[in-house]
């Protein structure tokens, strides 16, 4: 089994790709569903399945991954909701939020948010899109890019909603993303609201 991602300890996935290789030539693309979900545990279900090329592999395929971290705001979340967001007691501003994600794009060395446990040899990465917006009474973070570091989404998340929570502006976070130091950037968000979006194949191959 080869997956297109890998994601922290109690991060999520909407989803993941993976592809695999079998000598059950009988067995037809659309039976793999409900064979595989019958042996799966409750909380991990395959969606779709169908043949592709041998020489397919679908992490160096993959064009980019898409993650959203999701915020409850001043309201707290239910108790079935807890373990998929992260609970904020106030409302962030979302222009001066976005203002800071608009930072984040094109090629980008990214070592300020990077895990000191990362064994990644390049910490340049390439951001397609950072963005925030409210949706359904949840403040949702979607970001684009070609591969991300070890806990990267997570302290991006982080630092931007600390940014904002003390009133620095755009300006103050282009000066921690240029600091490559871990130590200038903010908390790291908890894993709860962090999942895997989605993964394109369809994109520019970019090779930072």
């Amino acid at each position: 089994m080869h997956g297109s991602g890998r994601t922290d300890s109690g991060v999520h996935a909407r989803a993941q790709k993976a592809n695999f290789f079998s000598p059950s030539y009988s067995i037809l693309e659309e039976n793999y569903l409900q064979a595989l979900n019958g042996l799966l545990p409750k909380d991990i279900r395959l969606h779709e399945a169908k043949n592709v090329d041998d020489s397919f592999d679908s992490r160096r395929n993959a064009t980019s991954r898409i993650y959203r971290y999701f915020i409850q705001t001043e309201k707290a979340p239910l108790a079935r909701d807890s373990r998929y967001v992260w609970y904020l007691k106030y409302k962030p501003n979302l222009q001066k939020l976005n203002d800071m994600a608009k930072t984040l794009r094109g090629e980008i060395d990214c070592a300020s948010f990077a895990s000191a446990g990362d064994k990644s040899l390049s910490t340049y990465r390439y951001i397609e899109n950072a963005e925030f917006w409210y949706e359904g009474g949840l403040l949702v973070f979607e970001i684009e890019a070609n591969a991300f570091l070890w806990k990267m989404v997570r302290s991006i998340t982080g630092t931007l909603i600390q940014c904002e929570k003390r009133g620095m502006e755009k300006e103050d976070f282009i000066e921690i993303l240029e600091s490559k130091d871990r130590t200038k950037a903010g908390l790291t968000a908890p894993p709860c609201g962090l999942f895997l979006w989605d993964i394109k194949f369809d994109g520019i191959r970019r090779h930072v």
